[in-house]
């Protein structure tokens, strides 16, 4: 993308970083409806902008344009974080970690399988085939979505508050379960560390030292699916130790994980090891994350995932932008070092809100 733009792969480092902060401000502004309107009404809404957007990114010539296609198509990426607090008020408590793990893990799927077909595609049909199939596949969910979600009414008028009543309850929500917002922090962080370290992957895996093709990440991505297998278990676990103590376990994993991204330096395929790891345990710190947003009130989940989730794209963003700078900077020993410094702040947040809890 970089070299067909013309542009630098640090410049090409905002399309992502942008696209985070836009879908931190889509779930600031868009999310909290859900607590006023009809759930199923502001999917298919979000989605139909979806489609619109990718097409744009698949289209335009100008990188400036394309930058904007994909803040808009971040800015309206907000269902994925609708329907866990959607699920949760349908599911009893004892069930929630559970729920939010099998969640979790369908987005999950959803990532690895666009790693690997984006990473064949975009090596065989170019970059701008991913953007159509995104296009493709947004529109499909468009059409079934509706018919898997309930025709939930919104509230009655009179307990309906205006949209900026909406908004300035978010503060006083901030304040009153500070819980939420240290989880949603430490997701942030987590969120940076992944980020930064599969930015490192791929650029450091087609760099003219490796010399191989974006397909090979692809092929690592699957490998990462191994975490599919596990996260709905460990959601169960989740459940009965208490959010806190499980996410304290996984963050010290995670980093442990992490750590070992070191040993590629030797051989490309050492970075199996620490996939696996990081595959295993590290989507739990998530799902241990909104655990503690969705274990309140319900007419108020909605908007405590809306803290939750913004946290978590500003932190996206942040990991984005860094990751490549770091590599720009340090190479791979850049990412490894930047990978571990969140991940490390992950396990001291972590350990500090189990001791208070």
């Amino acid at each position: 993308m970089a070299d067909s733009f013309g542009v630098s792969y640090g410049l090409v480092g905002l399309v992502p970083a942008l696209n985070q902060v836009a879908l931190a401000l889509g779930v600031l502004f868009l999310l909290p409806l859900g607590d006023r309107m009809s759930n199923r009404r502001l999917a298919v809404m979000c989605i139909a902008i979806q489609v619109v957007a990718l097409i744009l990114m698949a289209t335009v010539q100008d990188f400036r344009l394309f930058v904007a296609a994909s803040s808009l198509l971040g800015f309206f990426t907000i269902t994925p974080y609708l329907l866990p607090a959607y699920t949760s008020k349908r599911v009893p408590k004892e069930r929630l970690g559970f729920v939010t793990a099998l969640l979790t893990t369908g987005v999950i799927a959803g990532v690895q399988l666009s790693r690997v077909t984006s990473g064949a595609m975009g090596e065989l049909l170019g970059w701008r085939s991913v953007y159509w199939m995104a296009g493709a596949l947004m529109a499909l969910s468009m059409l079934i979505l509706p018919m898997l979600m309930d025709t939930d009414k919104p509230p009655e008028e009179a307990d309906r508050d205006s949209y900026g009543q909406l908004m300035n309850s978010l503060i006083t929500l901030a304040g009153k379960h500070p819980r939420v917002i240290v989880s949603g922090i430490i997701q942030g962080l987590g969120f940076s560390a992944f980020l930064s370290c599969w930015l490192g992957i791929g650029l450091h895996l087609t760099s003219a030292e490796l010399n191989l093709g974006t397909d090979t990440v692809g092929y690592l991505a699957a490998f990462s699916a191994i975490g599919l297998l596990v996260t709905p278990r460990l959601g169960r676990w989740a459940d009965r130790i208490g959010p806190e103590r499980a996410r304290l376990r996984v963050s010290t994993l995670n980093l442990l994980g992490i750590l070992t991204l070191g040993l590629a330096t030797v051989h490309w395929l050492f970075l199996l090891l620490p996939i696996a790891i990081m595959s295993t345990v590290g989507p739990m710190v998530d799902v241990t994350g909104r655990m503690t947003s969705l274990n309140t009130p319900p007419a108020a989940r909605t908007r405590l995932m809306t803290l939750y989730i913004t946290l978590m794209f500003i932190g996206g963003g942040m990991g984005s932008w860094t990751g490549t700078i770091a590599y720009g900077l340090g190479g791979w020993w850049g990412t490894v070092g930047l990978t571990s410094f969140y991940a490390a702040l992950v396990c001291i947040l972590s350990w500090h809100q189990a001791r208070d809890r």
